[in-house]
């Protein structure tokens, strides 16, 4: 008997005991995080949750209603800098400003996945080359690339977004996506995010369903509000869709991400749960 028939039939003699049948047992989320073989996280650019929805962002809200999108999303401060710093590594790393560029040697995900035997890669639209650590080139700006900040991070982690896989069972365990500075709706408009979201990702969450992947969507803050309150969806295998209200932050989801991979929780990730009733 195979290790999950055996799990099966423990399971079934245990609810038998107490009176309950297999059938009549309640069907519940997983409290663990799946181990993904892929997780793709995009971050977008200075928009409110409240701004992201309806006729204002048709795919957004289509995606949304294909996974789980949270409703209590926050990001940790601003200005953009330290989001993308604190998602990537539990901290903000003492950064306040978008100042460029800045220079760390501390704990991150990317050095995490490498050092446990997996993979990470940055992508970064309109970025001039792989490698490449200017602060700015064209509508591509550094400070929405926290990798590059981390000298544990190899050069070759750091790549254009046209270097990003049409195969997707060839990316890398988990990859960051950065939009250029129009994409990301920093310059540009919400409809300009929402086309460049379905002609360069939907093909990724639709594919993510069925081959264990995960595609997280995200902003690195609110419009400049108290509240700083984002749109978060997570989309993929596992997911059962629907709204949580459960609050999360940046940190949050690194903790989740973290979790998949049995990787120690680092800075401000290790102060908060990760996500767990999503998951079926």
């Amino acid at each position: 008997m195979s290790v999950q028939r055996l799990g099966a039939a423990i399971a079934a003699t245990v609810l038998l005991g107490v009176g309950l049948t297999a059938a009549s047992a309640p069907a519940r989320a997983a409290t663990a995080v799946p181990g993904f073989d892929h997780i793709v996280l995009v971050m977008f650019e200075n928009k409110s949750a409240s701004q992201i929805t309806g006729s204002s962002a048709p795919y957004f809200t289509a995606l949304a209603a294909q996974g789980a999108t949270f409703t209590q999303s926050y990001a940790i401060t601003h200005p953009s800098q330290p989001n993308y710093i604190a998602l990537f590594s539990g901290s903000t790393q003492g950064v306040t400003s978008d100042d460029c560029p800045k220079s760390f040697t501390g704990a991150n995900l990317g050095a995490q996945l490498t050092g446990a035997g997996l993979s990470f890669t940055g992508y970064s639209e309109g970025m001039p080359s792989d490698g490449y650590t200017g602060c700015s080139s064209g509508n591509y700006r550094r400070k929405h690339n926290s990798w590059v900040d981390f000298s544990t991070v190899p050069a070759a982690a750091n790549r254009t977004f046209a270097a990003f896989p049409a195969d997707y069972a060839t990316l890398p365990t988990v990859s960051f996506v950065s939009p250029d500075m129009c994409n990301d709706m920093h310059d540009c408009s919400i409809a300009t995010g929402d086309t460049w979201l379905q002609r360069n990702l939907d093909g990724y969450a639709q594919w993510a369903k069925t081959h264990n992947s995960l595609l997280i969507v995200t902003f690195d803050e609110d419009n400049y509000l108290a509240l700083n309150r984002i749109h978060t969806t997570f989309v993929g295998a596992h997911v059962t869709p629907g709204s949580s209200a459960t609050k999360i932050t940046h940190y949050t989801v690194l903790r989740t991400i973290e979790a998949a991979y049995g990787l120690p929780a680092l800075g401000g990730a290790a102060q908060v749960e990760p996500i767990t009733g999503i998951w079926s």
